[in-house]
C-alpha cells in the first residue's frame, strides 16, 4: 500500500469517528454474502446515500432487531426495499421475511479496509475498484 493511500483510509476511518452519525464501521459474520464479502471482511457503512437497486446495505433482521445482517438491494418499491444475500443457499433474507422497510437500513456498504488484500471501494453491484 502506498503511503497516500494508508493516508487516505486513515482519514477515511477517522473522519468516520468525526461524522459518528453518517459513517459506521462493521465486520462480515456468515457466508451469506459470498463470494462478494467473506466471513472477516470489515466494511465501511456510510448513511448518507440513496439507496438503489444494487447497493449493498447494512439493515436491521426483521426476526431479530438486534442483528444487523449486510444484504444486496434487489429492489425498491412503496413496500419497502426487498433485500437479497448472494448465496442463496446460505442467505436468510426478503424471500424469507419479505421486504423491509428503508428506515431499518444502517448505512451503505461503500468500503471493505480488512483484510488488506481485499481493500478498496464496494461500488453499485459490489465490484471492487482500487482507490
Amino acid at each position: 500500500m502506498t503511503i497516500t493511500r494508508r493516508w487516505w483510509v486513515t482519514g477515511l476511518l477517522v473522519a468516520g469517528g468525526w461524522a459518528g452519525s453518517r459513517i459506521t464501521r462493521m465486520e462480515v459474520v456468515g457466508d451469506s454474502m459470498r463470494p462478494t464479502l467473506e466471513p472477516g471482511d470489515r466494511l465501511v457503512l456510510s448513511r448518507s446515500r440513496r439507496i438503489r437497486p444494487g447497493d449493498l446495505v447494512a439493515v436491521v433482521d426483521p426476526r431479530q432487531a438486534r442483528r444487523i445482517v449486510v444484504k444486496r438491494v434487489a429492489e425498491v418499491s412503496p413496500a419497502g426495499l426487498t433485500v437479497l444475500g448472494d448465496n442463496p443457499s446460505a442467505s436468510t433474507d426478503s424471500r424469507v421475511f419479505g421486504p423491509v422497510s428503508p428506515a431499518a437500513v444502517r448505512g451503505r456498504v461503500v468500503y471493505r479496509y480488512h483484510p488488506p488484500p481485499r481493500r478498496g471501494r464496494l461500488s453499485n453491484g459490489g465490484v471492487d475498484r482500487p482507490l
